[in-house]
């Protein structure tokens, strides 16, 4: 998997995704993340890359030639021809659905606006994908584009230790994942279930089912519509759910 991040900070995205598992992976080659500086592809000695908007208004607008230009060097040296994210509140919202999607590409280029937004004529022509990460508003599409990345980054073989561990997160089957517990046994009056060190897995299998139930219900509960439960698991979660 290649990604490849239009910004104009890229010093931003690079020292925020070089560390932990996804630099991990970066230094074993399982992925590879570049970020181009749109500033490169300027079109004037000073390097601006903004200007006002056609018909007034207030900020300042990404011009389309240096974008383009960004999105042009990537083309050269990419091995097929990648779909072009956009990070935009107007877009769709991201989920673990969407991450595993993006994740069978072999290309992903991730846009990063700034000021008042990009001019529209480049979007036009490059953008395949327009992606939000929530109902809110940022500075810019780097914080985004990172959030994106780690998401797909995990679901990419040998990234994490555990490949297993991918499978059964959270959201996965449209179900937050069961509480979880480590050593010690006791800690500040709290003890771990027993069931947990029971060493029966059909039994722990059935507790940790019915607690992502049990937690769906109470603090995602938009999440059970598209789960797929047993008559006696609607009904679990019936109990439980948020008021």
């Amino acid at each position: 998997m290649n990604f490849h991040i239009l910004t104009l900070f890229p010093e931003m995205v690079m020292d925020g995704l070089s560390t932990s598992i996804i630099g991990r992976a970066m230094s074993k080659e399982l992925l590879t993340i570049e970020a181009v500086n749109i500033r490169d592809f300027a079109e004037n000695k000073h390097n601006r890359v903004d200007d006002y908007t056609y018909g007034g208004g207030a900020g300042m607008l990404m011009q389309a030639g240096p974008v383009y230009g960004a999105y042009q060097s990537v083309l050269e040296k990419a091995k097929s021809k990648p779909r072009v994210i956009y990070l935009s509140p107007q877009g769709q919202t991201f989920s673990q659905t969407m991450a595993e999607e993006f994740a069978k590409e072999e290309e992903l280029v991730f846009l990063c606006g700034h000021y008042e937004g990009i001019d529209e004529r480049v979007l036009e022509e490059i953008v395949t994908d327009y992606v939000s990460i929530g109902d809110y508003v940022l500075t810019g599409g780097e914080l985004p584009a990172m959030v994106m990345i780690d998401a797909i980054s995990r679901l990419i073989p040998g990234v994490l230790h555990n490949d297993v561990s991918a499978e059964f997160e959270s959201f996965q089957d449209n179900l937050l994942e069961y509480p979880q517990y480590t050593r010690p046994e006791e800690w500040h009056g709290k003890k771990v279930p027993e069931i947990l060190m029971s060493g029966h897995h059909a039994n722990i299998e059935k507790w940790r089912r019915e607690q992502s139930i049990i937690r769906t219900a109470e603090r995602r509960p938009d999440l059970l519509e598209k789960a797929e439960l047993t008559q006696k698991e609607k009904e679990l979660a019936k109990k439980h759910l948020s008021i």
